[in-house]
């Protein structure tokens, strides 16, 4: 990479950086949201499955735009909306005596915008690079970025929180500036190859993909969905458990949930500098990264002890930082330009379907014991495990956007 490359793949990084910060930095606060607004623990993780379903059911549309009218023409659009809607819920916090309902809504609106910025990053990075290496590295620093965001959330969360709960919700309109400035003065944007097809052209030749990928496309779908499922769920657990049951609270409890999130920081970007655009190592670096967070998972299910729970936790972290940046290369580099940002988004809708579903599983499971929670987790991950090893082939002879 150029200098201008990383200069531009820097500015590019900064959009999951502060989707994920929008996002996560809500985890250390979620217990004092819970008290202050007299809700139940279900009603508040709320604030972020809504977010995230909202994504969900966004994401493909926002992907299909971006393939006809480019990826800047979408993002940048995307993130006043994303920071129109934590306006929205902080003002709420701040003004109204019964805020929960405007502060919901603020938040489907940042789903909204966020839908329509962070997925289309990855596509974003397969346009501007020829070389595949390069891809690689810049989808590591993608994801490490994203990673970065999950560290600093919880340690700036309840750092803000320390003012007033509804700080970091108040201070994601000027995040999303930030990064709204660097994109539109860091990074151009190669055109877009060919003519734009219609929208039943569109459905013909995502039907084609899936038919033809469709086996190692549905099993990186289901793979990204789990391992988000598990490190949101775990981050809610350990959140609330180190209130209720350690006393500790503010930026002590924050630089803690950070831990595992620096681990797959540093994870997702050594991992990206080395597996190349080698398809082989996509997979066994999956296999290894699942394989540790499957038995580090399994592991704590023995034990509340909080030495082996956070040892524990940052083991899954390593294993899911080696997974995420493989399981995105795979995506990127196995299509071609013209479907790339419909089918990345589908893969990002996964991803925050497990988003979604992970704080409220976590908090219904929170009701029975602590076995059975990472147990049943546990099962999960060797699940995912399963299905790279038997779906994800690589050394199955090429085709046409494979490779």
């Amino acid at each position: 990479m150029q200098g201008k490359d990383k200069w531009a793949i820097f500015s590019i990084s900064s959009i999951p950086l502060v989707m994920t910060l929008g996002n996560s930095m809500l985890i250390p606060v979620l217990p004092e949201i819970e008290r202050a607004l007299g809700i139940s623990a279900f009603q508040v993780s709320m604030l972020i499955t809504v977010y995230s379903v909202v994504a969900i059911l966004c994401i493909p549309i926002a992907g299909y735009i971006s393939d006809h009218v480019g990826r800047k023409k979408v993002i940048i659009p995307s993130l006043i909306l994303a920071g129109i809607g934590g306006f929205i819920a902080g003002f709420a916090g701040w003004q109204m005596d019964s805020p929960y309902g405007m502060m919901i809504f603020g938040r489907v609106l940042q789903g909204v915008g966020a839908a329509g910025a962070m997925p289309i990053v990855l596509p974003l990075v397969g346009d501007m690079y020829t070389d595949q290496n390069d891809v690689s590295k810049g989808l590591g620093m993608i994801e490490t970025a994203n990673t970065l965001g999950k560290v600093l959330s919880p340690i700036l969360g309840a750092a803000l929180a320390l003012i007033v709960w509804y700080i970091p919700l108040l201070s994601i309109p000027i995040l999303c500036l930030i990064s709204i400035l660097a994109l539109v003065f860091l990074v151009k944007v190669p055109p877009m190859s060919g003519k734009p097809v219609g929208f039943k052209q569109f459905i013909k030749t995502t039907k084609k993909i899936f038919k033809r990928e469709g086996r190692w496309l549905y099993a990186v779908f289901i793979i990204g969905g789990i391992l988000m499922l598990v490190i949101f769920g775990v981050l809610f657990y350990l959140s609330t458990m180190l209130e209720d049951e350690f006393q500790i609270e503010g930026v002590k409890k924050g630089i803690i949930l950070a831990i595992p999130l620096a681990a797959l920081c540093f994870a997702s970007f050594a991992t990206g500098k080395v597996i190349g655009q080698d398809k082989q190592k996509m997979k066994w670096y999956t296999v290894a990264g699942l394989g540790i967070l499957t038995i580090a998972i399994f592991t704590v299910s023995f034990s509340k002890d909080i030495y082996l729970l956070l040892t524990c936790i940052f083991a899954s972290g390593v294993g899911i930082g080696i997974a995420l940046p493989c399981l995105d290369a795979l995506v990127t580099e196995g299509i071609e330009m013209e479907q790339r940002g419909t089918i990345s988004s589908l893969y990002s809708s996964m991803r925050f379907l497990g988003v979604a579903l992970g704080p409220p599983i976590f908090a219904v499971l929170m009701k029975s014991s602590h076995f059975f929670m990472f147990f049943l987790n546990s099962l999960l991950c060797l699940v995912a495990l399963l299905i790279v090893l038997l779906f994800i082939k690589p050394e199955d002879p090429i085709k046409p956007t494979w490779g």
